[in-house]
């Protein structure tokens, strides 16, 4: 499975009741595709707000996005949790709906070890024919896969790739060991040209909301041998890239893309609880951005 170089880890657009916008959702798939160039979606991710959705509404999103995307690019469902139990529940019934591949994240809070992380993503992957994606991302789950464990777990077939989000230095590490077909993503938007550099395949990103085309430009001349026009879009670009996590001051992801996709005349409404929308100082460095 190719899932392309450019992934959009992609908003869940809220109406004003806080429930699915179904015609945002629409309108955002199209946009996604058409105009930001994106050639997969993750769907249910970190940046869908994957903890505030039920799992009814999960598989509503996986349904709803595969149709409506109708094979002009993949469809990534974000099934991970910290449960591995229930991780494999709604991986099988992803696999039902006939999305083409998952994203399971390392599970937060419990902390097991790495043996223990291990076990737990074996499971999920010998109990669906999908293909799977790592989520390594310590900022969030308070710890981090290593790369021996990483490594153990490209040898099982179906695990094709990982959306890496520690550091460049482990992205490297991983490509210099790894099977030739598994894929390394930078999940770190700023390090995307850094960890094409030393061998990633591409980015799973949340900026490409915004700047998609421009990142697939980027991309594509890093891969076709034009180093100094990718390094020249990438300090373009990086003021974006930082800008919509740091603001004045760190700002919990999405809350600053689906406001600047509000800007941008993409409406997908604002955030649940517990995240919040942007401050009015916030809100106008996210205008300045753009």
């Amino acid at each position: 499975m190719d899932f392309g170089r450019l992934i959009t880890a992609m908003v869940t657009p809220f109406d004003r009741a806080g429930e699915i916008n179904w015609e945002a959702t629409s309108r955002l798939v199209d946009y996604l595709i058409e105009e930001q160039k994106s050639e997969a979606l993750v769907v249910c991710g970190t940046t869908g707000e994957s903890p505030t959705l039920s799992d009814e509404e999960k598989l509503e999103l996986f349904a709803y996005v595969l149709k409506k995307a109708a094979g002009r690019c993949k469809i990534i469902a974000g099934t991970g949790s910290n449960s591995t139990r229930h991780s494999i529940h709604l991986t099988q019934a992803a696999e039902k709906i006939g999305v083409d591949g998952v994203l399971l994240v390392v599970p937060y809070y419990n902390k097991p070890n790495q043996e223990g992380l291990y076990q737990h993503f074996a499971a999920i992957a010998g109990e669906t024919s999908l293909p799977v994606i790592l989520y390594n991302v310590p900022s969030r789950t308070s710890i981090s896969m290593s790369t021996p464990t990483t490594l153990r777990l490209a040898d099982i077939p179906n695990i094709v790739a990982t959306k890496e989000c520690l550091s460049v230095d482990q992205i490297t590490q991983i490509v210099s060991a790894c099977p030739a077909d598994f894929r390394v993503y930078s999940g770190d938007d700023a390090a995307g040209l850094a960890a094409l550099a030393v061998g990633g395949h591409g980015i799973i990103s949340v900026a490409s909301h915004v700047v998609g085309e421009q990142m697939a430009e980027m991309i594509q001349a890093y891969v076709s041998g034009d180093v100094r026009r990718a390094g020249a879009l990438h300090r373009k670009l990086f003021p974006v890239f930082k800008g919509l996590f740091e603001c004045p001051q760190p700002l919990p992801n999405p809350s600053a893309v689906k406001y600047a996709l509000g800007l941008l005349g993409v409406d997908v409404g604002t955030v649940r609880l517990p995240l919040v929308p942007p401050s009015e100082e916030e809100a106008a460095f996210i205008a300045a951005l753009l």
